[in-house]
């Protein structure tokens, strides 16, 4: 019986060379010359200091063109509240999205069941599985969730026939 997986994951080694390259933007603009700017990339989460409000947001958007180029989607950021720092810098906390969500996984769910399609879904701890007796079934479903409106991107993995 032919099934997949909805799935939401990061490719974190592009995430690391996005943000590398956002460290090394820094240093070389010479509009951060003598500025406490900076990124770090912690396990799930993306630490950004700066000066200022309009330092950490600078930095922000060259983070967002660079996951752009990088072929991330920037929806699977979660921006944290600026927040003071030491030395009077900002800090701001931004969260990596990582699997799909409760909520999310049961809006699939009921979206799939409302449309009345002859496949089954079910929810899979962060991931939701989909099986159904024929692929086009399947290739439906996969298209109805790229049409849909979700907080981060999703992606369809483990396709078995």
């Amino acid at each position: 019986m032919p099934s997949f997986d909805i799935v939401s994951e990061t490719d974190m080694q592009e995430m690391t060379n996005a943000v590398n390259q956002v460290d090394k933007e820094i240093t070389t603009r010479y509009d951060f010359k003598g500025s406490n700017a900076s990124i770090e990339l912690g396990e799930d989460s993306i630490t950004v200091v700066g000066d200022d409000i309009n330092k950490l947001n600078v930095v922000t958007e060259i983070l967002r063109a660079k996951l752009v180029r990088r072929k991330l989607e920037p929806s699977c950021l979660e921006y944290g509240d600026p927040e003071d720092a030491s030395g009077s810098t900002k800090r701001q906390l931004i969260t990596i999205k990582q699997g799909v969500s409760t909520d999310l996984a049961k809006k699939i769910v009921k979206l799939i069941k409302q449309e009345k399609m002859k496949v089954q879904a079910s929810i899979q701890g962060d991931q939701v599985r989909v099986t159904g007796k024929k692929r086009d079934d399947l290739q439906a479903v996969m298209e109805l969730t790229r049409g849909m409106d979700s907080d981060r991107p999703l992606s369809f993995t483990n396709f078995r026939d």
